[in-house]
């Protein structure tokens, strides 16, 4: 793969406030939700994404029973339309390190028992492949080119 399109992914992941994050309903639908990137920019990984949520969504459910999943980051600036889509599984971590890597100052307005709440839990996602688009070119290479 071409370091200038590595470049590229990887400058979607990092500059990213908000991803979407697909999984797939019991009717085997995909289904597509936005949700905040909290990570550090300086620590994201291009293999391992984090989300935080409530575990009593619908999409906890969603992931429990088919982990499945995938994360499309988006550049929509006018004329420089880019995306790169990672397609992977998602582990819910319940875990107290895990749930305190996300957690920021006003969370506790949605998680009044804070970072130990059991309605916090925190999405990993594990990537295996990635599909960029950037103009008229669509590539998809395994995570591990990148």
């Amino acid at each position: 793969m071409d370091q200038k399109i590595r470049n590229e992914i990887r400058a979607l992941r990092e500059s990213a406030a908000v991803a979407y994050v697909g999984s797939v309903n019991e009717a085997d639908f995909p289904q597509i939700k936005a949700m905040l990137v909290f990570e550090d920019a300086d620590k994201r990984s291009m293999k391992t994404h984090y989300f935080s949520t409530n575990y009593s969504s619908k999409r906890v459910k969603q992931f429990l029973a088919n982990p499945k999943a995938c994360v499309y980051y988006v550049d929509d600036t006018k004329d420089k339309y880019k995306g790169a889509l990672f397609t992977g599984t998602i582990e819910v971590c319940t875990d107290h390190d895990t749930k305190a890597m996300l957690w920021r100052d006003g969370c506790e307005l949605y998680y009044p028992k804070g970072v130990d709440d059991d309605d916090y839990c925190v999405y990993k996602f594990t990537a295996e492949t990635v599909n960029y688009y950037h103009g008229l070119s669509n590539i998809t290479v395994s995570i591990d080119e990148l």
